[in-house]
């Protein structure tokens, strides 16, 4: 059975976890997510596919039992599920996962993929191409077979907590912290975001050599890339300037740019990325 547990159920294992970290905590369940992502496909959820069973998640799964004639219980049984369509009847590890699927199964993949830090857009139940690229990507990363097909083996290794920074770093800005990173919506925010005043310093976290100094017309606007040590690169988005040329070493704290909102951004931040070999992780496990 995909989900017996009541949500109340799962409220009180949530909070057996409040010893955890918040990387851990941000993470969620992946059951939960995908019950969430087959809840807002219904129309019956709108919140945050975060996975965290939480007040707005079981007032979802009451909304859909009322509306389909059930008993209002709050309990995703069986006759809950079947009632979300059979595009939702295959539970997560009871099929080798390709292109083309789609169900809860589907759904727990792309929020394990995001949270090791393969995102594919949204996470929507469906194994299109962004998810595909995404399942590869990972499955290179970890050492497998990249054959675009979530089996036993790919299932172990999403098993596995995702990775940490190796190293610590400098905070890139003296400003408070804003967005974190983690769900947001039904998508990955990958970062953290520092909001500042336009024109605001923004230091090198780490000594390394800058990959790349320029306008990224993909959404991240006036961005820096620099490449540290053991595969690590960090960006500085949004930037109103950028300080430093590509192929210049920098030392940890020099000033390499200026806080803006050049590119998708909605106001004066920096946002800041961390990759570790190509895995978008959690900047504040090094900061």
């Amino acid at each position: 059975m995909f989900f017996r547990t009541t949500l109340l159920g799962l409220l009180g294992a949530f909070a057996l976890l409040s010893a955890l970290t918040p990387a851990a905590l941000a993470r969620g369940s992946a059951r939960v997510a995908a019950l969430q992502v087959a809840l807002r496909a219904s129309g019956a959820y709108a919140g945050t596919v975060d996975g965290i069973a939480g007040p707005g998640t079981a007032a979802a799964v009451r909304a859909l039992q009322r509306r389909r004639g059930l008993r209002v219980d709050g309990v995703a049984g069986p006759r809950t599920l079947r009632a979300l369509g059979g595009r939702w009847r295959h539970p997560y590890g009871g099929r080798p996962m390709r292109a083309g699927n789609g169900g809860l199964d589907v759904a727990a993949l792309q929020f394990k993929l995001a949270a090791h830090g393969f995102p594919s857009g949204a996470v929507d139940g469906s194994l299109g191409p962004r998810s595909m690229r995404a399942l590869r990507r990972y499955q290179v990363w970890a050492g497998l077979r990249a054959d675009g097909v979530a089996g036993p083996g790919t299932l172990r290794a999403l098993r596995a907590p995702p990775a940490r920074s190796p190293v610590r770093l400098l905070r890139p800005a003296r400003a408070p912290i804003g967005d974190r990173f983690g769900p947001r919506g039904n998508r990955l925010h990958g970062g953290v975001d520092f909001p500042a005043a336009a024109g605001t310093p923004v230091t090198a976290a780490g000594f390394g050599t800058v990959a790349f100094s320029g306008y990224d017309s993909g959404g991240w606007g006036n961005l820096v890339i620099i490449k540290h040590r053991f595969g690590l690169r960090t960006f500085y988005a949004h930037l109103s300037a950028n300080l430093v040329s590509t192929g210049s070493r920098v030392a940890a704290g020099q000033r390499i740019g200026l806080v803006g909102a050049t590119g998708f951004a909605t106001g004066p931040h920096l946002h800041f990325e961390l990759l570790l070999r190509g895995a978008s992780i959690d900047p504040l496990s090094a900061l």
